[in-house]
């Protein structure tokens, strides 16, 4: 700030005020500074300070938007308008629009063409007159820029135009997709009106075809009736008539004796004709028969004409992915739009293997509004088989086809004796549990440690077909994980928790491959051969178990990286530790064929004697002190498996030997014994040097 000078620039201090303390604020600051005008040295710069003695602050204007800013108070102006004291006079709140106008400027008079434009008035105007003129106190830019201004409001106007416009058109197309829906509607309205007249005047003709039937066998009917009846009378006339020609006859006849001879049997006729009654009533009724119509059906199509019509038979829609619970599904139909219906009632049953089981059982019915229904009460993957009727004030419709949905799967229960790990990697096995099948499997990975939380899944591997998963892991973590299953009602719940550590190799001696004199522990670390002999007959050998080797196979190490485990084992024990192919020959010893490689121990009378054995063959190597803690370390990429004195970090022996397949850790015992495992434990520095 220029004070001598005469120049007060721009106080750039960013201050907020509410609309109720603005006017407390305006007092305070503009006694202040007017108190600091008075203040302002006389001789400081000749005619400029006094042109700023003159001037003093009358506006002081607070913006919660923007910076404050102080506005001098202007001097009268000359003749022409123009103030006194240059271009520096700011004519607006802004500065920088105020320096841009007074730069800017063209006009010096009224003859000029405009220069400036007011945006409050929206009028032309001219630069050098607003200090002083109408606009003083309004916002006042160049013509250039105010012509931008118009025109970036133009724009904006015709973007919401153009979005309105959009907006008219998709409304149109709504418009005129309900018109075409209307007429279809109509079209089908009137063809059904135009049937139901056809069948009801079809009705009439019928009724009027049987009613003229009638009639017309009820005519017949009397004349032939009048016409047997005017047949008998004729012929009695005749008759009559006869008998009284005959008795003239007889009359006329001058033979007294014949005519005595012939009178009686005339006499005889003419009394049994006199005696006879005469019927001569009409054998029908004249008028004929006017029965009331049974028009009762044609009322009732009549009546039908304004009645809705019974609905069609909805339609089972498929189960949506992730629509059900354990106990709980979602059902969903769709009717046809022309249809009206009041409600519908939803059957369901459960599906079983057992056919008469599943006859047996009665459908649920259910009472619903909506096109669709969540069902309770169910069982975990299970299925059910849903259908549907729809009814209005008309009738019923015909039956749905039906649809087969599903619930959720129960949640799948990990065999933590049949997953293995190592420092890279682990196997996880688990199995499903449920009856019906499961789509999928999903796993779940959750790192512990100080600074993770064992609430947050760290990684997820979803689709897996199998009961089982090989999952890469850090080195040195501790991890929980969690197994689902899928199907196409959804996830289920979480599997109980399994921890995994990668600080070492895990797996556990698989029971279905132990010799049957041997005997696992139930944590499947420990194997014991029993002094007691069985006899062979109590010996249950099968498929998959050693028959002449006491021996027992670990778990399947199926990740080519490094692994490490120990064996602790007694002097006085015979046994043989090491590796086997899955299908080494059960009936043959460990390291006598190709397909294994192991370490053996045998007591003779005057030494312990080792041997490293693969396809029966093995190096003369002598060990002087008797390891009581064996390491065994598996390099896949190398194709090594060594062997070493725990207890004295000292190598006793490395096999070479690329792996084709994985293999299994193998272990026997020649005579009574036991041979327990380490596993899980880190890999000691002293393997590095081999």
């Amino acid at each position: 700030m220029d004070v001598y000078g005469g120049e007060l620039d721009v106080i750039s201090e960013e201050m907020t005020v509410s609309d109720d303390e603005e006017h407390v604020v305006e007092d305070h600051s503009t006694a202040f500074m007017n108190k600091y005008m008075e203040n302002l040295p006389t001789a400081a710069a000749g005619p400029q300070a006094t042109a700023a003695q003159v001037s003093s602050f009358q506006r002081f204007s607070v913006d919660t938007n923007e910076s404050l800013h102080f506005e001098p108070a202007m001097p009268e102006g000359d003749g022409n308008g123009l103030a006194q004291g240059g271009d520096d006079v700011f004519l607006t709140d802004d500065q920088d629009e105020s320096k841009e106008l007074m730069e800017g400027r063209t006009a010096q008079t009224d003859s000029d063409p405009p220069d400036a434009y007011c945006t409050v008035c929206q009028t032309p105007t001219h630069a050098f007159k607003t200090p002083t003129g109408l606009h003083r106190n309004h916002r006042v830019i160049l013509l250039k820029k105010a012509a931008q201004e118009i025109k970036n409001d133009i724009n904006k106007t015709r973007g919401k135009l153009e979005e309105r416009i959009t907006q008219m058109e998709n409304f149109v197309g709504n418009l005129e997709e309900i018109f075409i829906t209307v007429e279809e509607n109509f079209g089908r309205q009137e063809q059904n009106l135009e049937q139901h007249y056809n069948d009801v005047l079809q009705t009439l003709a019928h009724r009027y075809d049987e009613r003229a039937s009638a009639q017309e066998d009820e005519k017949k009917h009397k004349l032939e009736s009048l016409y047997n009846q005017l047949i008998s009378c004729g012929k009695m006339m005749d008759d009559s008539k006869e008998l009284i020609e005959r008795a003239q006859a007889l009359h006329r006849n001058e033979n007294k004796y014949a005519f005595l001879q012939r009178v009686m049997p005339i006499m005889k006729q003419i009394e049994g004709v006199a005696k006879e009654e005469l019927d001569l009533k009409i054998a029908t009724n004249l008028e004929f028969d006017v029965s009331t119509a049974d028009l009762s059906d044609v009322k009732q199509m009549m009546d039908s004409i304004n009645a809705v019509p019974a609905p069609s038979a909805p339609v089972m829609n498929p189960q949506i992915p992730n629509s059900a619970t354990y106990t709980s599904l979602r059902v969903c139909w769709s009717l046809f739009s022309d249809d009206t219906v009041e409600y519908y009632e939803l059957y369901s049953r459960p599906i079983f293997e057992d056919i008469t089981v599943e006859a047996d059982l009665e459908a649920t019915k259910v009472r619903v509004k909506e096109t669709h229904y969540t069902v309770t009460n169910l069982l975990p993957n299970a299925q059910y088989e849903f259908w549907v009727t729809a009814t209005n004030t008309t009738g019923i419709s015909p039956t749905s086809e039906k649809a087969v949905y599903m619930t959720v799967p129960s949640p799948p229960v990990i065999k933590p004796r049949e997953c293995t790990s190592c420092p890279e990697a682990a196997l996880i096995r688990w199995e499903s549990g449920n009856t019906n099948p499961v789509d999928s499997y999903t796993l779940e990975l959750i790192e512990m440690g100080a600074e993770s939380s064992t609430s947050t899944v760290t990684e997820s591997i979803v689709a897996i077909p199998t009961c089982e998963c090989l999952v890469q892991l850090q080195p040195g973590k501790h991890y929980l994980i969690y197994v689902r299953a899928v199907n196409i009602g959804g996830p289920s719940e979480r599997s109980e928790s399994f921890t995994v550590s990668t600080t070492g190799t895990l797996f556990h001696l698989m029971e279905d491959t132990a010799h049957p004199c041997l005997s696992v522990s139930e944590d499947g670390f420990t194997m014991f051969y029993s002094e007691e002999e069985l006899p062979l007959s109590e010996m249950i050998f099968g498929d998959n178990t050693f028959a002449r080797c006491v021996a027992v196979l670990g778990d399947l190490i199926p990740v080519r990286t490094k692994h490490y485990w120990e064996v602790e084992v007694d002097p006085h024990t015979e046994y043989r530790i090491g590796v086997a192919y899955e299908d080494t020959q059960r009936n043959a010893y460990l390291g006598g064929n190709n397909s294994s490689w192991c370490m053996r121990h045998v007591l003779t009378p005057v030494r312990h004697k080792y041997e490293f054995l693969h396809n029966g063959w093995s190096p003369d190597i002598r060990i002087t002190s008797h390891p009581l803690r064996i390491g065994m370390a598996l390099d896949y990429d190398r194709g090594t498996l060594s062997f070493f004195n725990a207890d004295l970090g000292q190598h006793l022996f490395t096999f070479e030997c690329q792996f084709l397949h994985y293999v299994h850790p193998c272990f026997a015992l020649d005579n009574p014994g036991a041979l327990a495992l380490r596993m899980g434990i880190p890999s000691p520095h002293y393997i590095k040097l081999i």
